[in-house]
């Protein structure tokens, strides 16, 4: 979602823009594209959780900076936000940008502490592209295995947001770019990895998506559930595409309950979830 900066602007600015403070540009690995923006309450309280929000941008675009107004929202709700860039193509392909972004939940839960939240209530939040990257790293334990994580063990949970789950055969040249031969087995789609033992999902989207279909959400959300998982599942009418993601400002609350439901789901997933929720 490439945004004019006078929009991101107006965005961070009615996203409570006091009551947070941020520290830009982190390194959490070492390529070109390992850094992050961390967006902290001002008054941290023990306890609360931690959410690594992932992007979209089709795999091949996207900027941290660009979701200021994300990393805003969230802290100024009390809630920790790393906010990381990640491997893109051309540069980057299937799986780098999976590694990467378990690579910065790595870094994410080994400094929640000292961030003044609590490891083990760490949230994963993507939105489109990213929506997949989180679904793929709660669902296929390589990629947080790689970094001595378990999705079930180290994952509260994973809220997807106009996510694309179930999308083989690959039509675009772009995407068969991305993918790759090995990119595109079955075996590398949410869907076909639904499980028990996955971290709780809260999965929604606009019913006006014609990005990505909502047909996605519902199919992984119903396949988790007949798997014996938890996955809970909204489609919201009136909203496309990126209004999924602008819906969690307060100006845009009463389009869809998307960041009610965002903030219920952290209350109410995890270990001593209910008595340290915002």
């Amino acid at each position: 979602m490439r945004l004019p900066e006078p929009i991101q602007r107006l965005l961070l600015a009615i996203a409570s823009p006091t009551a947070f403070r941020v520290k830009r540009g982190l390194r959490y690995d070492d390529h070109d594209r390992g850094l992050a923006d961390v967006y902290l309450p001002k008054r941290p309280l023990p306890g609360r959780p931690i959410c690594v929000f992932l992007y979209g941008g089709s795999w091949d675009s996207g900027d941290r900076t660009f979701y200021r107004f994300v990393g805003a929202t969230f802290a100024s709700a009390g809630i920790a936000t790393v906010i990381p860039d990640y491997s893109v193509h051309p540069a980057g392909a299937w799986p780098d940008f999976l590694h990467d972004n378990a690579a910065a939940v790595r870094w994410a839960r080994d400094n929640a502490e000292a961030w003044g939240a609590d490891p083990g209530r760490l949230f994963l939040i993507g939105q489109s592209a990213g929506a997949y990257n989180g679904a793929m790293l709660c669902l296929d334990p390589r990629f947080l295995g790689a970094v001595n994580l378990e999705p079930v063990r180290d994952i509260a949970g994973m809220v997807g947001l106009a996510g694309p789950y179930d999308f083989l055969p690959l039509q675009s040249d772009k995407l068969k770019a991305v993918f790759g031969e090995e990119g595109q087995k079955p075996e590398h789609q949410p869907i076909n990895l639904a499980r028990a033992d996955a971290p709780p999902m809260l999965l929604m989207v606009g019913g006006e998506d014609r990005v990505i279909r909502p047909g996605n959400t519902r199919r992984l959300a119903q396949k988790i559930a007949a798997s014996g998982g938890r996955a809970e599942e909204h489609i919201f009418p009136g909203l496309d595409h990126q209004g999924s993601i602008l819906a969690i400002l307060p100006l845009l609350r009463k389009r869809a309950p998307v960041f009610e439901k965002i903030m219920a789901f952290m209350a109410e997933t995890g270990p001593g979830a209910r008595s340290t929720a915002a």
